[in-house]
């Protein structure tokens, strides 16, 4: 017969076996694994590829250069008597500048006309001699010798004449030297001298320089490599050109090109071109510095995207297209001019693409995207925010 301690052994066991049957009848079945989680959609900006007119433009830098420049100076001494300008204003072609005392070229006027009449004077009397002396020598009542000598005072008294006529004609001419008139349409600079001082046609400063601002010209610099495509654009009367401000932000003029310069520079190799412009508003200023964008052609049906949408990669260049179905591809292109934040795409896209423009950081081939407005663009991740430590 068993005793106490083997029954109360026996139970113990029966009753773990027993709660363990429990436990297994009523915990859960084991449940399948779980799916891996589709990846978020990369957040991105797009823009659709423009198709359009666009031109073709060189862009070079300038300075603005006066087509009639000049420093205003007298052509005889003397003492300046007044000055008939207001510095900065807009001046007329013979409009009176200054006057110079004129009294002492007056009397040399005086004197070369009461020269010319006394030789007038003698000059007629000679001729009047000589009409009375060739009767009288045909019919031998006067020597050869008589009429030779009054025809070579009548010579000598024309020649005399001619001389003074010339002298006066000087006189004359010096006398209106002393009226200092505008050789041309402009604009007056500084006053750099005042009444009542003497001055000289040797003076450095002159009086004053007058500077033609309508029409006005540029001149600015090229690559000699440009030189074949500019001249084509003259022949063909596509070449137009635009001057914008130093930062290259505000449109100042429209002109044309005038010439392409007969020399290019060796040691820059580069060539100069003068262009014109009518600088109605006067925002070309003589002496200041411009950028110049030459138009040469205007390209029909060409595609353009923003500059953020190039990309450069190992292979070239490239852009991220996106799909019907939100998936982006790499697109292969060749790239045409950049300017105003655009691009010219020569090869690779047909104009109906979307391309994406901000965000490639984060994509690759395949890769699904969210294309965000722009109120939203600030979640969209960069190479620029990820090199300063902000993206994992």
């Amino acid at each position: 017969m068993p005793s106490r301690k083997t029954l109360l052994l026996v139970g113990t066991v029966l009753l773990i076996g027993a709660g363990g049957g429990a436990y297994f009848l009523h915990s859960p079945a084991p449940s399948h694994a779980a799916e891996p989680a589709a990846p978020p959609l990369v957040p991105v900006t797009a823009a659709h590829v423009h198709k359009g007119d666009v031109p073709i433009v060189l862009e070079g830098l300038g300075t603005v250069t006066p087509i009639n420049t000049a420093t205003i100076r007298t052509q005889v001494q003397g003492t300046l008597e007044s000055v008939n300008f207001v510095e900065g204003k807009d001046v007329k072609r013979g409009d009176e500048l200054a006057k110079i005392d004129p009294r002492v070229f007056e009397a040399q006027v005086d004197q070369a006309e009461a020269a010319l009449a006394r030789d007038q004077a003698g000059l007629k009397n000679a001729q009047a001699n000589f009409a009375r002396t060739q009767p009288l020598a045909a019919r031998g009542f006067a020597t050869q010798q008589l009429l030779d000598t009054q025809d070579s005072q009548v010579a000598q008294g024309k020649g005399t004449v001619e001389l003074d006529k010339a002298a006066l004609e000087a006189a004359q001419t010096q006398l209106s030297y002393t009226t200092i008139t505008a050789p041309f349409n402009g604009i007056t600079g500084i006053r750099h001298i005042d009444p009542g001082n003497i001055v000289h046609p040797t003076d450095a400063t002159g009086l004053v320089i007058l500077t033609q601002m309508q029409p006005i010209s540029i001149i600015f610099t090229l690559p000699s490599t440009d030189i074949p495509n500019v001249q084509k654009a003259i022949a063909s009367g596509e070449a137009s050109v635009d001057a914008y401000d130093a930062a290259n932000t505000h449109k100042l003029d429209h002109g044309s090109l005038m010439l392409i310069d007969n020399q290019v520079d060796a040691s820059t190799g580069t060539v100069r071109l003068k262009a014109s412009f009518p600088n109605e508003k006067k925002n070309l200023w003589p002496g200041s510095f411009v950028n110049i964008h030459l138009t040469i052609a205007i390209r029909h049906d060409a595609v353009t995207v923003p500059l953020t949408a190039v990309q450069q990669g190992p292979s070239g260049t490239f852009v991220y297209v996106v799909d019907a179905n939100h998936v982006v591809n790499a697109r292969e292109i060749k790239a045409g001019q950049s300017r105003e934040d655009k691009v010219l795409i020569d090869q690779g896209l047909s104009g109906d693409e979307t391309v994406v423009t901000a965000g490639q950081y984060r994509l690759k081939p395949g890769t699904s995207v969210e294309v965000v407005p722009d109120n939203r663009k600030d979640v969209v991740q960069n190479a620029t925010t990820a090199s300063a430590g902000m993206l994992p």
